[in-house]
């Protein structure tokens, strides 16, 4: 069975306890194993903040843009092995696997060509300058101007290579290093891309990095200058968001929270409903 790796500080880490097993949803099989014990979360930090930060911000928004651009062509040669191993862990249909897989790379291509559009620019301009006194020599104006911190992505199970792809393109183009952490169950699909990414040589050092398995005491050394971006339970978010030193970085912490989908698997399926006037049918699991 294959052991799933996080990508930290440049280098691939493999723990050797505390495992979490990957299932095939539709057959039960187990496919591969996860955790983070044992992973350096203070260098992952330290890495983002003093490598991949600053490399990343000697970028112009153009060549962010055509980065992520870049990486969208390389995900798309390896479409077959992300929609087979879509199928394997997420139970996905050819339609589900395609609407993550195809997404991801169409969000990394979205992102970069408005990166393109931004051109050769290291910040935007927020609205037009004012005078502010009598001559033009006291003056003000606006700019927006990346945060010095890392962007920390939480990601939920029913997306992970969209949900991996949508985050992260957003805070490479706005310059933040990356610190990716997939929904465990799900992780495979996410670690591969990774993996594709990592290997491409694309990512100036330090951009991305990769938490497979838990995030430990990640966020309990949150700074002010860092971001975090949730997505799963109301319940999570909540509980992430409350523990004290979450509270007091004063680290920005943005929730995607509880949405209303959901798939499930029963061994006797229920019988078939009635035909019915209306154009869909609503059903309520509790």
């Amino acid at each position: 069975m294959k052991t799933l790796r996080s990508h930290l500080a440049g280098r691939w880490f493999e723990a050797d306890r505390d495992f979490q097993t990957l299932v095939n949803p539709s057959t039960e099989e187990p496919l591969a194993r996860a955790s983070s014990t044992g992973a350096d979360f203070p260098l992952a930090l330290l890495y983002a903040r003093e490598r991949g930060g600053p490399n990343l911000r000697t970028l112009t928004f153009a060549k962010r843009g055509e980065i992520l651009k870049a990486l969208a062509k390389r995900l798309r040669e390896h479409r077959d092995e992300l929609m087979a191993l879509s199928r394997s862990v997420n139970g996905s249909t050819e339609g589900d696997g395609a609407f993550d897989i195809d997404g991801a790379g169409g969000a990394l291509a979205f992102y970069g060509g408005l990166g393109l559009e931004l051109g050769l620019k290291f910040y935007l301009e927020d609205g037009a300058g004012a005078q502010l006194g009598k001559s033009e020599s006291f003056w003000s104006g606006h700019a927006l101007v990346p945060r010095s911190g890392v962007a920390i992505h939480i990601n939920a199970f029913n997306f992970p290579a969209w949900g991996f792809a949508e985050k992260f393109a957003c805070a490479f183009l706005a310059g933040m290093p990356v610190i990716t952490k997939p929904a465990t169950a799900t992780s495979l699909v996410t670690e591969r891309m990774v993996e594709i990414a990592v290997d491409s040589g694309l990512l100036p050092e330090g951009t991305l990095q990769l938490i497979v398995g838990g995030t430990g005491d990640l966020l309990d050394r949150l700074e002010p200058q860092d971001v975090v971006a949730f997505t799963g339970s109301a319940a999570t978010a909540l509980a992430l968001k409350s523990r004290p030193a979450v509270a007091a970085s004063g680290a920005r912490f943005n929730v995607e929270a509880d949405s209303l989908n959901a798939a499930v698997l029963h061994p006797t399926p229920p019988p078939a409903p009635r035909p019915s006037t209306s154009s869909c049918a609503t059903w309520r699991a509790r």
